[in-house]
């Protein structure tokens, strides 16, 4: 797995870019890479903390001293409250909430402690985890009543955006994503429970949605790598994508190449339903004759549309659909600039899915 330094620094050094301009924070979403070194680049360009899916990713973040950390999941299980509870005695450490069963479940299991920061997650259209605007206010309501938990943000995800047939859609997508956030912290307001963080931002979205007024910060994680899921939304483009899988072509015939990247490497991911811009299974940079069109474990089969110049023992980079289901399948990244390795990094928190 190859990590282009000079398209990720580009990257990273965009999203702070956006974020200074705009007078919002920014909380990278580090499940993309789930690399300490990758982090604490990110905070280093001024990231305000980070987001990450799993307790796991945010114990091994809190250990390499990164403390400033939002689970962007609705944590209920016993055992994973009980690790919650010393994870946020040495950090500053916030959970979303989505209802008033799970709230109820948390603020239990913090009796006696530092009281625990929580936001509630609004849903905008993914329709997965998340509550509706509508039902903001009872839960709103419901968390201040609870003597150990602290209501002080709002946030959602518009994972749908990755289905989106067009740019112009995703503009949209953003658009209705500020507005169920904001539509929520008003709401909250006008009964007096005041609404300090109003946070947005998938990858394909945060570029619009940063711009727009009340909203205080955004959340890509994707937008460090980029990958040819983004590439078909018109996010970006394929010369902005840092991430790499380097394959050997281990057999030719004559209607077909044979790669040593199987679903093992690339993963079978080929974006969201509705992204039909997404074809096979990669991009073979400087090969368009060929579509990574089949994997299996340890093949990747590539047809042709015309003859190529590929050979025996030759090798390619291909650019992945889904960067962040790769990064999880590798151990390290090998990090090149202008064509020289200069560092492996470790993929630190691959596998902590729990």
């Amino acid at each position: 797995m190859l990590l282009d330094l000079t398209k990720l620094e580009q990257n990273v050094n965009e999203i702070s870019t956006i974020a200074k301009t705009n007078n919002i924070k920014w909380r990278p979403h580090i499940k993309t890479h789930k690399s300490i070194q990758i982090a604490k680049m990110q905070m280093a360009k001024g990231a305000c903390g980070i987001t990450v899916a799993k307790l796991e990713e945010a114990e091994i973040m809190a250990e390499a001293g990164i403390t400033n950390i939002l689970i962007a999941y609705p944590l209920s299980n016993s055992r994973k409250l009980q690790r919650l509870q010393s994870l946020a005695e040495k950090t500053e450490t916030t959970i979303a909430i989505d209802s008033i069963e799970q709230a109820i479940l948390v603020n239990k299991a913090f009796v006696g402690r530092k009281r625990l920061e929580v936001w509630i997650k609004i849903n905008s259209g993914l329709n997965r985890c998340g509550i509706e605007v509508e039902e903001v206010v009872e839960l709103a309501t419901a968390i201040t009543k609870l003597p150990n938990l602290t209501l002080t943000g709002i946030f959602t995800h518009a994972g749908h955006s990755y289905a989106a047939s067009s740019l112009e859609e995703v503009k949209a997508i953003a658009t209705a994503e500020a507005k169920v956030v904001l539509q929520s912290a008003k709401a909250c307001e006008e009964v007096n429970i005041p609404i300090k963080h109003r946070s947005i931002g998938s990858t394909p979205t945060f570029k619009f949605g940063a711009k727009i007024k009340g909203i205080t910060e955004i959340r890509p994680g994707n937008a460090a790598f980029f990958d040819m899921c983004q590439v078909g939304l018109g996010v970006t483009t394929p010369s902005r994508c840092a991430l790499t899988i380097l394959a050997s072509v281990v057999s030719c015939k004559k209607e077909r190449i044979i790669f040593d990247t199987g679903s093992k490497a690339l993963s079978l991911d080929q974006g969201a339903h509705g992204n039909k811009s997404v074809v096979g299974y990669g991009s073979i940079i400087n090969y368009p004759e060929v579509t990574l069109a089949r994997l299996s474990e340890e093949h990747g089969v590539g047809t042709l549309s015309s003859k190529t110049s590929l050979k025996l023992t030759d090798k390619v980079q291909i650019i992945p659909n889904h960067s962040c289901a790769v990064a999880n399948l590798f151990d390290h990244y090998i990090v090149h600039h202008n064509g020289l390795i200069v560092d492996e990094w470790l993929v630190d928190a691959r596998g902590k899915m729990k």
